[in-house]
């Protein structure tokens, strides 16, 4: 539920404040006033049309089963959209796509606008068959679960199958290959920190003449080695610390002669061709590691071609059979579909008639098994489909099904936002829809702009638009506000004592 919103700068508002009940909440006011605008700042606020104010800031409840891994959601939820240079949209102080924001709460905000032809696809027509159902039917609620956990698996296995069978297509292309790539591998043998090993020693033996330079006039330094030791004997000092820097300074400089003797005995042709191949992996797969990641995945892959005839027979064997049973629960699904669905029409029949349209009926056909069974579902009123109906015919039909599934389910449904979808209609036709819409804000929380008496009487909230100094202003009415209100919609700016009197009526009523 919508508890407040704020919006800035919003067009022909300078700033507006608004705290929402639950159930019923009407906008009206003359014609220009902003009700629009007003209704498009609480629409913009779910990514459901463009902002309009530098800033706007919607609060409301927490959905109970709205989860998301993005973002750390309250039980108490800030949306809040900033219009500068461009548009920034916030929940939580977490910034957030208008994109994600949509999708996030789409389960749970209902935009039913005159010019959305969304709610008559197969799949919603048969999920609201489907809740009607088991609302009366627990057989065909436990059946339905069966099937839909099933088919799962089986669409699982049926993926893995069809894998095989276009592996198997392909499989002496794919042993030939991985063998090819696991031995191109192996023949190198490749070690991780070997290439940089080498590339030291490459680097040492262009050294080997200076090692050896270096070493000879280093070894010098002993020709004065008696000479040291008498000069410390006829003085008296310890020069023990001189002999062991020469011991340690000569046998420095025999491991750099044994290192330069090494390195002249190397096979230089072979450490560079060693060093080759070793750069051909690195450019081939990236590095060593990689290559030997590379040839252990192409190994495992060997290892699986090798059961892939027995996790074939054993997958075909268990897809044929779940198929068929499959098939059977679903054609039973489409029976009972059919069954219930005449029911439920007749339930959306009894409101067709107060909105003075003929009869619908589900037109349920038969179709390849899918993870919805096997059935298609459109619907069927005085000859046309849902692809044919008026804006006026599709909008009462959609709101006269989703009143009568209303008894499907005992559970809050969100928010619905209405698009004057009283317009237009005559005086039994605005009762009927008034009546329906307020059994429906029993469950939903619904905004709805309304230039008729009936639907603002039935108002739990009633905020009045209107203009003031040039300025647009919303207002909760209090009771008096109210019989005002609808007393202008049903007498004109100067009402009569009549008109005062009804409005008074049906708000009593």
């Amino acid at each position: 539920m919508i508890d407040r919103l704020y919006a800035k700068d919003l067009l022909g508002f300078e700033s507006v404040e608004l705290e929402f009940d639950g159930g019923l909440v009407v906008f009206s006011g003359p014609s220009g006033a902003g009700k629009s605008v007003l209704m498009g700042a609480v629409l913009a606020s779910f990514g459901l049309s463009n902002v309009e104010s530098s800033l706007c800031e919607v609060e409301l409840v927490k959905p109970n089963d709205l989860e998301s891994e993005q973002f750390d959601l309250d039980d108490e939820l800030a949306i809040k959209s900033i219009k500068k240079d461009r548009i920034r949209y916030y929940i939580n102080e977490q910034k957030i796509s208008k994109k994600t924001l949509k999708e996030l709460f789409a389960p749970y905000v209902n935009y039913l606008s005159v010019r959305d032809s969304g709610g008559f696809e197969s799949q919603k027509l048969l999920e609201m068959i489907d809740a009607f159902a088991i609302s009366l039917d627990e057989t065909y609620q436990n059946k339905m679960a069966d099937f839909v956990q099933r088919y799962e698996i089986y669409q699982e296995k049926l993926s893995k199958l069809e894998k095989i069978l276009e592996d198997e297509k392909r499989l002496s292309d794919l042993v030939e290959f991985a063998k090819f790539e696991v031995n191109k591998i192996d023949e190198i043998a490749p070690k991780v920190g070997e290439e940089e090993e080498l590339l030291q020693i490459k680097k040492q033996l262009s050294k080997v003449d200076k090692i050896n330079e270096a070493a000879s006039k280093a070894e010098e330094i002993f020709v004065y080695e008696d000479s040291l030791s008498r000069l410390f004997e006829l003085t008296d000092k310890d020069g023990s610390y001189m002999w062991d820097a020469l011991n340690q300074l000569r046998s420095d400089i025999e491991q750099s002669r044994d290192l330069a003797s090494e390195l002249e005995e190397m096979d230089v042709e072979q450490m560079l061709d060693r060093l080759e191949k070793l750069n051909e992996l690195k450019n081939r797969y990236g590095s060593i590691q990689e290559a030997l990641d590379y040839r252990e995945q192409k190994y495992q892959e060997l290892s699986n071609y090798e059961h892939i005839e027995s996790d074939k027979s054993e997958l075909e064997e268990f897809v044929q059979k779940e198929k068929a049973e499959l098939e059977t629960i679903a054609m039973w699904m489409h029976q009972k579909r059919i069954d219930y669905s005449a029911k439920l029409s007749d339930r959306i029949n009894d409101y067709l008639a107060r909105l003075k349209l003929p009869k619908m009926q589900f037109v349920i056909q038969k179709c390849g098994l899918g993870v919805g069974g096997m059935s298609n579902a459109d619907i069927a009123l005085d000859g046309s489909s849902s692809a044919t109906l008026s804006g006026g015919e599709f909008n009462r039909l959609r709101l006269s099904m989703m009143v009568a599934s209303l008894e499907s389910s005992s559970q809050n449904q969100g928010v619905i936002i209405l698009d004057e979808i009283d317009a237009n209609v005559s005086g039994d036709e605005s009762i009927a829809i008034a009546d329906m819409i307020s059994k429906l804000s029993k469950r939903y929380q619904i905004f709805a702009i309304s230039h008729q008496p009936h639907l603002s009487a039935k108002a739990d909230q009633h905020i009045l638009i209107e203009k003031n100094s040039g300025k647009s202003v919303a207002s909760v009415l209090d009771n008096n506000g109210r019989v005002k209100e609808i007393s202008r919609i049903i007498g004109g700016e100067m009402p009569t004592d009549e008109a005062v009197a009804l409005a008074k009526k049906m708000i009593d009523l």
